[in-house]
C-alpha cells in the first residue's frame, strides 16, 4: 500500500477546554490528537475525547497549515467526534472500509497527524469494556501500537479507513506483555452520521449514567472512583464499593453490569443496586442521569 496520499487526508487535532469544564480534571484543558477527513468540504472524524467540551479547535494539516475548526458532535456510545473546518484542508476524504470484514492477522497502517504511521497488524476483535461507563460489541486491536494514537486513523491494505485509534493497552500471551491499541470501528458511524450532522447527537433516548469509574472484581464490579457532582456521587456510592447485583440481578463483570444498566430504561431511571462495602453489605437506588447534561454543547453552525 502507499500510503503517502492517504496521509493527506490525517489531520492534527489541537483543542482548548475551558479550566471549569466538567471534564477537564480527567481529560486536561490542552488535548492534542489525530483526526481524518471523511467529506471533501472538510469534516473530520476523531476520537471524541479530543473535543469534549472545547471552546477551541486548531486542525493543522500535512504540509503545516493551521485551520481553525468547529466542534460537531461527540457521540458517547461510539466515541466518535466530529469537526468541521472553517477553512480549506486541501486534503481528499478517506473511503470508509469494511470494518466487520477485518480479521486477527491482516495487515494494517495506524497514521497519525503529523505523518507517523506504524505498519501493523489486527490481534483481536472482541468486545471492550472501558471503565468510564463505555462498551463496545467488537473493537479491533492492533499491535505494534501507536505511540500518538487518539484519533489516529486505522487503514486496511485496500487504502479504506477502518477505524479511529482510541486507547493503548497491555496484552499479555505466551507470558509476554506487548503494547496494543484499540481501535473504534467505523461501521459504528455510518448509521448515526446524519444525526450526528444534523442534531449534534443521535436521536433516540441517552443511556442512564451514573458517573461511576468502575473495573471488574472477583466478586462483581468495583468502583475505582466516582465523577464530582455526578449521579454515583450523590446516592452515596464510594471508592472500593463493591456492586454485585443491580436491579435484583446479580453482576456479572462490567459488560454485564453496564447492559443491565441501559436496559433500565431511559436516563434519569432510578437504578436500584446492592453493595459489598468494608465487608458489609448494603442497597442503593442511583438517579442515572443524561451524561450530555454535565457537559458543555458545542453550537451547531
Amino acid at each position: 500500500m502507499n500510503i503517502d496520499p492517504i496521509l493527506r487526508s490525517v489531520v492534527a487535532v489541537r483543542s482548548s477546554i475551558p479550566e471549569d469544564a466538567f471534564t477537564a480534571e480527567t481529560l486536561g484543558t490542552v488535548r492534542e490528537g489525530s483526526g481524518v477527513v471523511i467529506r471533501d468540504n472538510g469534516l473530520v472524524l476523531t476520537i471524541g475525547y479530543l473535543i469534549t467540551e472545547a471552546e477551541e479547535v486548531w486542525l493543522t494539516t500535512q504540509d503545516g497549515r493551521v485551520v481553525p475548526a468547529h466542534p460537531l458532535a461527540y457521540d458517547q456510545e461510539s466515541g466518535f467526534g466530529l469537526v468541521q473546518a472553517l477553512g480549506v484542508l486541501n486534503a481528499p476524504a478517506v473511503d470508509f472500509g469494511d470494518a466487520a470484514a477485518a480479521r486477527p492477522g491482516d495487515p494494517v497502517v495506524l497514521a497519525d497527524g503529523i505523518g507517523e504511521f506504524v505498519q501493523a497488524n489486527i490481534v483481536a476483535r472482541q468486545e471492550f469494556a472501558g471503565y468510564w461507563e463505555y462498551l463496545l460489541d467488537e473493537a479491533i486491536f492492533t499491535a505494534p501500537a501507536h505511540p500518538a494514537w487518539g484519533g489516529a486513523a486505522l487503514i486496511g491494505a485496500d487504502g479504506k479507513l477502518l477505524g479511529i485509534g482510541s486507547l493503548r493497552l497491555q496484552m499479555s500471551q505466551d507470558g509476554e506483555v506487548a503494547d496494543i491499541n484499540m481501535v473504534v470501528p467505523i461501521d459504528l458511524l455510518p448509521p448515526i452520521l446524519d444525526d450526528l450532522l444534523n442534531r449534534g447527537q443521535v436521536n433516540k433516548p441517552p443511556r442512564p449514567w451514573l458517573g461511576a469509574f468502575s473495573a471488574e472484581s472477583n466478586s462483581g464490579v468495583v468502583v475505582m472512583s466516582v465523577a464530582e457532582g455526578g449521579p454515583a456521587a450523590q446516592a452515596g456510592l464510594r471508592q472500593g464499593d463493591i456492586i454485585s447485583e443491580i436491579r435484583d440481578e446479580e453482576v456479572d463483570g462490567l459488560a454485564d453490569f453496564y447492559r443491565k444498566l441501559w436496559s433500565s430504561g431511559p436516563a434519569g431511571a432510578e437504578i436500584p443496586m446492592r453493595i459489598l462495602r468494608n465487608g458489609r453489605e448494603a442497597w442503593l437506588r442511583v438517579k442515572s442521569a443524561d451524561r450530555n447534561s454535565f457537559l458543555r454543547k458545542p453550537q451547531l453552525q
